[in-house]
């Protein structure tokens, strides 16, 4: 593994990292405004449906079909076949999707009844999330072409644009919320406009960089083109296999409808919380390793996928473990700091606390499915994935049924843990089983070295956390204080017992 990969993936994590940051000040300006009431619920019922589809398509099945099949194209073909390709596929994807987010304006109340059906019974939440949702289904048409555009863009090693798009929507969305709130009846629609907005502005932005490297093309309907037509028989699959945490977030949702009042917000903090380290590492560690496994696929350098592979699972063994670790010892502490003003009461903090410990559990997995998955769509297989991915929504679906009712909405976040690890067990036991990974020597050091600086960091942090009343008491900057001290210390204890145990740089990048 070259120290290449080890950079790029640094310099996604980084651009993600600021992304996160301001997306954890938008959900502060969202608590604050909105807090956990009825219509935040519907907002989030109604952003739900576009989001789940962003990543279907823009971030899901079809990058994981589009990069290896663009990857085999650049190395087999001249610049001219590639344009041509290009050319075939943003025609073809665009019609596609612009179908879809028309039928999606048109058909927005059976979208509401279909995945929020608990509201049928409570008309302000249905007709308040059927509206919002009209408004934000041009979401999808605009950010499937700027997920197409990423993913030629990282083809070609230009990471770090498309991972700085998502700051875009965050500042739209806290610019709206904060700007034009007052104008409206309810002023959370307001968010909802800046969602659609945000979407334009993150392709228009996109655009600049794909015309530097020659490849902003006229877009073609081409159906008939081989090349898509490749990418349509990997995508069908893999429009469920890339997506399983997406449905099982999708299920936590239709279920929390039933909750109430507050279950869809607290489960949505506490997911936004969660997803700040998933996005840090899970995010740019898959952005990065799917080219270069797909291009050693396609080369048939077995030896050097094995080794990316192995490189990649073991980064997450080393940074996921202490992630969910320090997630669930500081979750009151982080959500009194994000989350606790304005309309977010210090009942809303104890209620999301419990669903952040649970989504905690599941972190590890959260993480490594995505190297996982990634494997599978390097080799273009998107068979495997789907039918392990069937076994792990099941198992999340009965697991639903079951805790819900002792755990309320924290059940639904422990069962979506609980299906993950199914679901990348699985996967990683058959890249095993076939041959297709085989684990690299060293592995026994890390995990005993990473269980021993996990013991300790974990020690340190229980006796250094205060009471959290009093971090309700303290004043903002206080508190973020704090939380900084808490982190730095548990951080800098966790990396410098692993280094004592043994563990180098050289781990991190061979």
């Amino acid at each position: 593994m070259s120290k290449q990969l080890f950079k790029s993936t640094s310099v996604v994590a980084f651009m993600t990292f600021l992304s996160r940051i301001l997306g954890l000040l938008r959900e502060t300006v969202f608590a604050s405004f909105f807090g956990a009431s009825a219509e935040m619920d519907a907002f989030l019922i109604a952003f739900r449906i576009p989001n789940f589809m962003r990543r279907l398509f823009a971030e899901g099945c079809f990058s994981q079909a589009f990069i290896p099949v663009l990857s085999e194209v650049k190395s087999e073909s001249d610049f001219h076949g590639m344009k041509d390709f290009i050319r075939n596929v943003t025609g073809t994807l665009g019609v596609i999707v612009l179908a879809v987010a028309l039928f999606g304006i048109i058909s927005a109340e059976g979208w509401t009844a279909v995945f929020a059906p608990g509201y049928w019974h409570e008309p302000l939440k249905f007709k308040l999330a059927t509206y919002m949702l009209r408004i934000m289904f041009p979401f999808i048409f605009f950010i499937t072409i700027t997920g197409l555009v990423g993913s030629i863009l990282n083809v070609f090693g230009k990471f770090a644009i498309p991972a700085v798009t998502p700051v875009i929507l965050n500042v739209c969305m806290i610019v709206a919320a904060l700007g034009l709130s007052h104008y409206f009846e309810y002023g959370v629609v307001a968010a909802a406009w800046g969602v659609t907005v945000a979407g334009l502005m993150q392709l228009l932005f996109m655009l600049p960089y794909l015309k530097k490297i020659g490849l902003l093309v006229k877009p073609k309907w081409g159906w008939q083109h081989p090349g898509v037509q490749k990418i349509i028989k990997l995508m069908i699959p893999a429009l469920f296999g890339a997506s399983i945490a997406q449905i099982s977030l999708l299920l936590d949702t239709i279920f929390a409808s039933f909750l109430k009042t507050g279950s869809v917000s607290w489960l949505y903090y506490s997911d936004r919380v969660m997803q700040f380290p998933l996005g840090i590492l899970g995010v740019a560690l898959s952005t990065v390793v799917l080219p270069h496994l797909s291009r050693q696929h396609a080369t048939k350098d077995f030896n050097e996928y094995n080794r990316s592979l192995d490189w990649a699972l073991r980064l997450v063994v080393i940074l996921a473990l202490p992630s969910a670790l320090a997630l669930a010892m500081l979750a009151g502490p982080i959500l009194v700091t994000l989350f606790q003003y304005g309309k977010f009461s210090m009942y809303d903090v104890q209620m999301t606390e419990y669903s952040l410990w649970a989504f905690s559990f599941g972190l590890l997995f959260f993480i490594a499915v995505k190297i996982a998955v990634a494997a599978y769509y390097a080799r273009q297989d998107m068979k495997t994935p789907v039918k392990i991915g069937i076994i792990a929504v099941v198992t999340n679906m009965v697991l639903n049924a079951i805790l819900i009712w002792p755990l309320a909405h924290a059940g639904l976040a422990l069962a979506t843990g609980i299906g993950s690890a199914v679901n990348t067990s699985l996967l990683i036991f058959g890249l095993y089983k076939q041959k297709i990974y085989q684990p690299r020597p060293g592995w026994g050091k890390v995990w005993v070295a990473t269980i021993i600086a996990n013991l300790a960091m974990g020690a340190i942090l229980y006796f250094m956390q205060d009471n959290l009343i009093i971090w309700h008491n303290w004043h903002p900057a206080m508190r973020a204080l704090h939380l900084l001290v808490l982190i730095a210390v548990g951080s800098v204890s966790y990396f410098v017992v692993l280094f004592g145990c043994g563990v180098r740089k050289r781990d991190f990048i061979l």
